[in-house]
């Protein structure tokens, strides 16, 4: 398995240590550094260069949302796991638009949190139960879904299924070429700028 490297950010030492103690007996993983606070967490990420980052939301100073907002969507950036015990759902649509892949709570059985890391390091979008309902219950004032033929509801499903374009063609036994123009026109008629926003729609709407 690739090593997958990992950065903690919790305002928690306690938390941090406990995370490190059972995360780094997997293979796989390599902590690479840990943060306390937004700006520490900013600084460490350009240091280290993590694969992954688990996030709290609730710290102080610079929150978790503050790092997500100043790290943005770059194509080059960390893949960010929200890790926190904020329970209140309204914080999911904010954290996810801005470009966090996953959203977990930290009651998550290890074996678990191992999985979701894993999830998130290869590209695909995971959300707790209770996180799912809360981006599906934060979207009551969207406006109504587009018509999709059968086949961009096909491509959008497994788009929100973290699948790339590759595994859609292989699945639907058409070219790469074509899932791709599919995803460029999906992308327009639902008002989506990428593929993160195009999974959200799909859930929202249930599709996938």
């Amino acid at each position: 398995m690739p090593e997958i490297r990992l950065l903690l950010v919790d305002d928690h030492p306690v938390v941090r240590r406990g995370l490190r103690g059972y995360l780094e007996l997997e293979p796989d993983f390599t902590v690479v550094g840990e943060a306390g606070e937004g700006e520490e967490a900013l600084r460490a990420i350009e240091e280290t260069r993590p694969d992954v980052v688990l996030l709290d939301l609730k710290m102080p100073g610079l929150d978790g949302q503050g790092v997500l907002d100043r790290l943005g969507k770059a194509d080059d950036g960390p893949r960010i796991l929200v890790l926190t015990s904020a329970t209140d759902a309204e914080r999911v649509p904010a954290a996810i638009t801005a470009g966090a892949a996953g959203f977990v709570y930290k009651d998550i059985d290890p074996d678990a949190l191992a999985s979701a890391i894993r999830t998130v390091h290869a590209g695909q979008l995971l959300l707790a139960p209770i996180a799912m309902r809360g981006l599906m219950n934060g979207n009551g004032n969207a406006p109504s879904a587009p018509s999709l033929t059968p086949r961009e509801s096909q491509v959008l499903g497994l788009i929100a299924k973290g699948q790339t374009n590759r595994q859609i063609a292989r699945a639907l036994g058409v070219s790469e070429k074509t899932v791709k123009t599919h995803v460029t026109n999906l992308l327009r008629r639902i008002g989506a700028a990428d593929r993160t926003q195009a999974a959200l729609w799909a859930v929202r709407h249930g599709i996938g």
